[in-house]
């Protein structure tokens, strides 16, 4: 049994460690990459491109209504980061959920109380411009299309990150 534990404690350790994936492997972009472009439904009649949005700071969140770790951080994406810039004309916020439709996406937003754009984003069309895999992710567009932020999954450093971000460049901005 005492032989045992050692093996056991070195398969599992991975699995509280944020250390088993040092880099973000699964991303298709880079810091000071062009985002990629897209277009997407603002409605269900409405779109739009990613380029109608140069100019300003672009935030594309990819969740899943499912996601746990997405369901921890979207909350805070509510107050902490949409009812801060709502009101900011460089700031746009861009909810993408990764395979679900209107049909799913719009009675999770109203039972939520969210009120930021929460659009599909069915068969990750838009999501495998970005990454391959893992949610949540966040990327932070500039104003000139440039990717200057990238997180993969949900943690307080990285969410406290894109905050101090946030806050330096729609600063400088206004």
């Amino acid at each position: 049994m005492k032989k045992f534990v050692p093996i056991l404690l070195i398969l599992v350790a991975p699995l509280f460690s944020k250390a088993q994936m040092p880099t973000d492997t699964w991303a298709l972009t880079k810091l000071g990459d062009n985002a990629p472009t897209f277009n997407f439904s603002l409605t269900k009649t409405q779109t739009a491109n990613l380029a109608d949005y140069k100019e300003k700071i672009v935030m594309i969140n990819f969740f899943a209504t499912w996601c746990p770790p997405c369901r921890l951080e979207l909350p805070r994406v509510q107050k902490e980061i949409w009812e801060k810039y709502k009101d900011n004309p460089k700031f746009v916020l861009l909810a993408f959920d990764r395979e679900e439709g209107w049909d799913i996406l719009l009675p999770f937003k109203e039972k939520n109380q969210f009120t930021f754009s929460m659009l599909p984003d069915e068969g990750r069309k838009i999501y495998s411009l970005y990454a391959k895999q893992y949610i949540p992710r966040n990327v932070l567009i500039d104003e000139n299309g440039k990717v200057i932020y990238q997180s993969m999954g949900y943690t307080e450093d990285d969410f406290n990150k894109l905050l101090n971000l946030l806050a330096t460049r729609l600063k400088l901005n206004n």
